[in-house]
């Protein structure tokens, strides 16, 4: 898939300084808790829930999902393990469009996504709302292979990798922050690569 068609191309190609703490790395290498999950697009929704606006969930198709606007954000990612990988191609739907297709109540400053299997990530309503902040279907101009999260992946540049699950089901709003997988084990809440919110213990 080309960016042809495509809004929203934004980022510089070229070794830039790395997040502190990180270190380079040349490909993308794939890490989850638990199996690969056996996926049916068939079947497969995702479901936007919680404290909405409208007091109502919403639950989008494949072909719902690929109806909206799409972009391309090429940026790095940050593994918590201090891993980084540079210019970085992914293509979707803006997390923004999410936003504006099915808003939080006001009052609601966080979220949380869900994903197959049962892992989770708190991420702030502010962070989905950046324009970098996309729900990803295509990794360097192909379809997200299984162990990279296909169908739909988060990608939240400015924040380590953990906020970002892969094989992505559900985004409930929240009035308050509630933890995540790794949150609850000990991870930051916010996760910001670039002031090394690592662990709980620095919030």
């Amino acid at each position: 898939m080309s960016s042809s068609g495509f809004s929203g191309f934004s980022g510089l190609s070229g070794p830039r300084p790395l997040p502190p703490g990180q270190r380079l790395t040349a490909e993308l290498q794939p890490v989850s808790y638990g199996r690969v999950p056996s996926i049916d697009l068939a079947t497969w929704s995702l479901r936007i829930g919680g404290d909405t606006l409208d007091a109502e969930p919403l639950s989008l198709t494949w072909a719902d999902l690929m109806s909206l606007p799409q972009t391309v954000v090429r940026a790095d990612h940050h593994c918590v393990s201090r891993r980084t990988t540079q210019d970085l191609q992914w293509s979707g739907v803006a997390a923004l469009t999410i936003l504006d297709l099915a808003p939080p109540v006001d009052g609601a400053e966080h979220a949380l996504v869900s994903a197959a299997r049962g892992y989770s990530s708190s991420v702030r309503i502010e962070d989905l709302a950046s324009p970098r902040a996309v729900f990803a279907t295509h990794l360097n101009g192909e379809p997200l292979r299984p162990e990279h999260g296909w169908p739909l992946r988060l990608v939240l540049p400015h924040l380590y990798g953990w906020k970002g699950p892969k094989w992505a089901v559900a985004l409930d709003y929240c009035r308050y922050a509630e933890r995540g997988f790794w949150e609850q084990r000990g991870y930051h809440l916010t996760g910001d690569v670039w002031r090394e919110e690592r662990y709980s213990y620095q919030e």
